[in-house]
């Protein structure tokens, strides 16, 4: 409870520190909001229509002040107003995250139910051809971009057997959930796949060091079956660092998978920052990365909590 304590206070201090980051990098991005929102009709304004929509949205005065505003509208709540959306930024996050949220967790579901039983495969047959075979393939996984993958995976399963849609208009799972999933699958399969390579390296490595302890020799040489050592008791202690790559993973994909998002034209928080990006939207960059850094703060946390059910031996913040 103590170690849990601490953490949950370290996360404002963290937090302050991403949000000054994030504040300075965005503006010293060349260029202004309102040239970015209006184009070429930005040309157009009078000197004081610029200073009236300068002032409307708070770019006229200083960089302490405008800090300073916004921290205050931030611990109240208030991430502020979206100059592209024209809607509070917390209304626009929260209208983009389910959608990256599903698609994370979808990515991470592949990953490991592909990623984990490979490693396992692999390590008990160490050295072998079948080995190699797996090795093999986890080195041109990890070696391949991920839209190499995603454009390779719509030309053959959408373009070439028409099984699946690559883009279209995205339809919510509450509203439609075979529809949503048909969408979802081929960019869950383009991170997933990439992502199995990464958990099938780190879960073969881990389950080989742990086949060569003694309490697995021990347990063989009781007449314990090799199925049972290897799945009750080898693979519980070679998870924690497969968690811990899962865990910095899923925190990753929270921010948005914007090569992915971008290439299957999904409404998700990554392409969504992308676009504030470009459009000089400081407001929604701002609440986005926030947003984000909150996220991976808490899937961390999950992570070191989770470390303790896998291993009791393990005492957070304390002696082991």
């Amino acid at each position: 409870m103590n170690y849990l304590l601490r953490r949950l206070v370290t996360f404002p201090l963290v937090m302050l520190g991403v949000s000054i980051l994030v504040f300075v990098a965005i503006r010293l991005v060349p260029g202004d909001s309102i040239t970015a929102m209006l184009g070429t009709e930005a040309g157009l304004l009078t000197p004081d229509q610029r200073q009236a929509l300068a002032a409307y949205f708070g770019l006229d005065q200083g960089w302490l002040v405008q800090y300073g505003k916004w921290l205050s509208g931030v611990i109240s709540g208030n991430l502020g107003l979206s100059v592209t959306y024209g809607k509070p930024v917390l209304d626009v996050i929260l209208q983009r995250f389910p959608l990256t949220l599903e698609l994370a967790v979808l990515s991470m579901l592949i990953a490991i139910c592909c990623g984990l039983p490979l490693g396992v495969f692999a390590a008990t047959r160490n050295g072998r051809g079948s080995d190699l075979g797996v090795r093999i393939f986890a080195m041109i996984g990890q070696s391949t971009p991920s839209f190499v993958i995603g454009l390779g995976i719509i030309y053959v399963l959408s373009a070439g057997f028409g099984i699946l849609p690559s883009m279209g208009e995205y339809i919510p799972f509450a509203q439609d959930p075979l529809g949503n999933l048909s969408q979802l699958i081929l960019p869950a399969l383009t991170l997933g796949l990439s992502f199995t390579a990464s958990v099938t390296r780190i879960s073969r490595s881990a389950m080989l060091d742990v086949l060569s302890d003694d309490y697995v020799r021990t347990a063989h040489s009781k007449g314990v079956s090799k199925r049972h050592v290897i799945w009750r008791h080898a693979l519980p202690n070679a998870l924690i660092p497969v968690v811990t790559l899962s865990g910095v993973e899923f925190g990753y994909l929270l921010g948005g998978a914007v090569l992915v998002e971008q290439i299957f034209a999904l409404p998700g928080l990554g392409r969504m920052t992308l676009e504030a990006i470009l459009q000089r939207d400081y407001a929604l960059v701002q609440g986005a990365v926030l947003f984000v850094a909150l996220n991976f703060m808490i899937v961390n946390l999950l992570v070191d909590l989770a470390y303790v059910m896998l291993d009791p031996r393990i005492r957070l913040g304390g002696r082991s």
